[in-house]
C-alpha cells in the first residue's frame, strides 16, 4: 500500500505532532480512547460502502534515525473474530508551500472486511489516511496560531496602555468646563401632598354607631358565606356521580308493616264465626 497527500503545514511542525502520543490519538479520525490505556488505544469504526466494522485495538507510533515514522498497530472486530495486523511508515518531505506525506505499508485481515469489495477497502483506507493527514495538520496549524495570539494579545496590551497614558497627560491640562464636567442646577422640588396640614376628621356619635353597624353586617356576612361554602363543599364531597356513571339502585321488595301483616287472617277468622253462628241459630229455630 503507497499513498501520498500534501498539507499546506511545514513537515517540521507534522513531526513536533507525530512525536506526541497524545496529540496523535487527537488526529485519528472517529478514534475512541479508553480510559487508563495506550494514549493510540481505543475502538475505531471503519466505514467500507454501506457496511461499516468496528475494531479495538492499539497502534504505537515510534521515531526512526532517519527522520520517518514507524507506525505497527493490532486490532480486533468488537463484534465478531476477525483482527488486522497493520505495519505502516510514515515519511515527511519538504514541498513548496507545504509537505507531502507518504505512506507506504502492509496490512493483513481476516474476517467480515475480506468478504467486502476490495474497491471499497482502498477507498476506505484511503479516505482514513487522508483524514488523518488534515488532523496532523489541523493540529500544528492550531499550535502556531496560539503562539502567535500570545504574542498578539501582548503587544495589543501594550498599545493600549500607551493609548491610555496619552489620553491622561492631554486631559490634565483642560478644565471641568473643557471636559462638561460643569454641574446642572438642581431641579426645584414639587410639594408633595403628604406634607401639607390636612384637618383632622371629626367623628360623631351618629358616625360611631353607623361604622358598628357597618361592622356587624360585615361580620355576619363573613360567617354565611364561610357556612355556604362549608356546606356546598360537603355536598360536592359525598354527592353521588350522575348520569352515565350513576349507582344501579337495587331492587326493593314491598313487605307490609306487622299491624296490618295479622289483620287480614283475623278478619277472616272473624267472617267465619259469624258464619257458624248464623247457621247454628237457623237450625235451632
Amino acid at each position: 500500500m503507497e499513498h501520498e497527500v500534501f498539507v499546506p503545514v511545514p513537515a517540521e511542525r507534522l513531526r513536533e505532532v507525530l512525536d506526541d502520543p497524545a496529540r496523535v490519538a487527537r488526529a485519528v479520525p472517529g478514534l475512541q480512547q479508553d480510559a487508563g490505556a495506550e494514549p493510540v488505544a481505543g475502538r475505531l469504526k471503519i466505514r467500507v460502502g454501506s457496511h461499516s466494522v468496528t475494531y479495538r485495538g492499539a497502534v504505537r507510533v515510534s521515531r526512526r534515525d532517519d527522520g520517518s515514522y514507524a507506525v505497527e498497530g493490532e486490532a480486533e472486530e468488537s463484534r465478531g473474530s476477525g483482527s488486522v495486523e497493520l505495519t505502516l511508515r510514515i515519511a515527511l518531505r519538504d514541498a513548496e508551500d507545504g509537505c507531502t506525506v507518504t505512506y507506504d505499508g502492509t496490512a493483513s485481515a481476516d474476517g467480515r472486511i475480506t468478504d467486502l469489495p476490495a474497491e471499497a477497502v482502498e477507498g476506505a483506507v484511503t479516505r482514513l489516511l487522508n483524514r488523518f493527514a488534515e488532523h496532523l495538520a489541523t493540529a500544528a496549524t492550531q499550535d502556531t496560531n496560539d503562539a502567535n495570539g500570545t504574542d498578539g494579545s501582548d503587544r495589543t496590551d501594550r498599545t493600549d496602555r500607551t493609548d491610555d497614558e496619552r489620553a491622561g497627560a492631554g486631559a490634565e491640562g483642560q478644565t471641568p468646563a473643557d471636559l462638561g464636567l460643569t454641574e446642572e442646577p438642581p431641579a426645584p422640588e414639587r410639594p408633595s401632598a403628604f406634607g401639607a396640614d390636612r384637618p383632622a376628621p371629626s367623628h360623631g356619635p351618629e358616625d360611631e354607631e353607623d361604622e358598628e353597624e357597618d361592622d356587624e353586617d360585615i361580620a355576619e356576612a363573613a360567617h354565611a358565606r364561610r357556612t355556604m361554602i362549608g356546606r356546598s363543599a360537603e355536598e360536592v364531597d359525598h354527592a353521588p356521580p350522575r348520569g352515565r356513571y350513576a349507582p344501579v339502585p337495587a331492587p326493593q321488595t314491598v313487605s307490609p308493616p306487622a299491624p296490618l301483616r295479622w289483620a287480614a287472617p283475623a278478619a277472616a277468622l272473624a267472617v267465619a264465626s259469624a258464619i257458624v253462628a248464623v247457621r247454628a241459630l237457623r237450625r235451632r229455630r
